[in-house]
């Protein structure tokens, strides 16, 4: 059995947690030896107790491990396993890494310097225009944007870092090869021909809740920093700032209104001392050294691009606009124009593109 072949049948052995398994081949050198060594010599190890020995019992077979080894091979999966050079090296340093990483896309990328920004499912409108524009400055400066692929926040930093021409990380709570939310089965794809999806989950792992908090640690852990865009009080997001703090990284928030429930955790991080973060120079300023030299203004945000000539009454609505949603009854009333005059307006104003029309006729601003 080669090394590939014994890391990955301790990963895949059924009870044996990875800082069980990590301390196993520290003590005895190698996942082969660990392979190798008699009951006994399992039982020697400090802080090795008999569930950990009845589950090497249990250890899958050779056939099972070469069948995971196939179809890995089967989905374009490569393996890193924690001893390999190819392993990032900020991942590595974390309290818990795992064992074995699932790449699918393009492994290089793990170790490039990166930024986590992360957020509400059940985003607003706002929370999902910032995490955008916050990806796509981010690539500018060549720094990969990591996430989770969720809806959302995730999603729409993925999307930001890609429509700018950069790289990005999503980190699953599933297999590598399953596709979870659907929804998000292109962005998946693009993912993976333009960076990279990964994963501590064998192939064919379902999701789960339980996967999610655990999956929170990568995500922290092969960043230099960690954003949340929008969270409300109780969020996944939390989790994954409080994993950055306990991993020595630093974290951010956005800030929303202040009545904004989906901002209520974002909020709280500031009050207990996270940076605030209103432009990626925010982000940048606390990370001096570790970052590469930023590329030119404009190489990888999107183009700036010529407004089209407003007239009077449009000049004002537009201005009455921001970046939360108006009706138009409140534009109305902002504006002190007649409804056609609005009506009018709001058409001319989202034929251009610039502004954004949500279900129930709302109106904000998208530039």
């Amino acid at each position: 059995m080669d090394k590939l072949q014994s890391w990955l049948t301790l990963h895949l052995t059924e009870g044996l947690g990875t800082a069980s398994c990590r301390k196993l081949v520290t003590h005895f050198g190698g996942p082969d030896e660990v392979l190798l060594a008699e009951e006994g010599e399992l039982r020697q190890v400090k802080g090795i107790g008999e569930k950990t020995v009845a589950a090497l019992r249990r250890r899958p077979g050779t056939e099972s491990v070469q069948q995971e080894l196939e179809k890995a091979w089967e989905n374009g999966v490569s393996l890193i396993t924690w001893d390999s050079d190819a392993y990032p090296q900020l991942l590595r340093e974390i309290h818990n890494p795992p064992i074995v990483l699932y790449v699918k896309g393009r492994p290089e990328i793990l170790s490039h310097p990166g930024i986590a920004l992360v957020g509400s499912r059940a985003a607003t409108s706002y929370g999902k225009k910032t995490a955008e524009n916050l990806a796509s400055n981010l690539a500018g400066y060549e720094i990969t944007v990591i996430s989770g692929m969720a809806l959302g926040i995730d999603a729409a930093a993925h999307r930001g870092a890609l429509s700018a021409g950069g790289t990005t990380v999503a980190v699953l709570g599933c297999g590598p090869n399953i596709i979870y939310p659907p929804q998000n089965r292109s962005l998946y794809e693009e993912i993976v021909e333009r960076g990279a999806v990964v994963s501590e989950y064998p192939l064919d792992t379902q999701p789960e809740n339980f996967r999610f908090p655990a999956r929170n640690r990568i995500i922290s852990g092969l960043s230099l920093g960690v954003v949340v865009v929008e969270a409300a009080q109780r969020s996944g997001s939390l989790i994954t700032a409080e994993m950055a703090l306990e991993q020595g990284r630093e974290v951010f928030a956005v800030p929303g209104r202040i009545d904004s429930l989906k901002s209520a955790g974002c909020h709280r991080l500031l009050q207990e001392g996270a940076k605030l973060v209103r432009s990626v120079e925010d982000i940048l300023s606390e990370l001096p050294g570790q970052l590469p030299p930023a590329r030119k203004a404009g190489d990888g945000g999107r183009e700036e691009k010529a407004r089209p000539p407003l007239n009077g009454d449009e000049k004002l609505i537009f201005s009455s606009l921001d970046v939360y949603p108006k009706n138009i009854e409140d534009i109305i009333t902002t504006t002190g124009l007649p409804a056609h005059a609005v009506a009018g307006g709001l058409l001319h104003l989202e034929l251009h593109g610039l502004i954004e029309v949500l279900p129930g006729r709302q109106y904000l601003n998208k530039n």
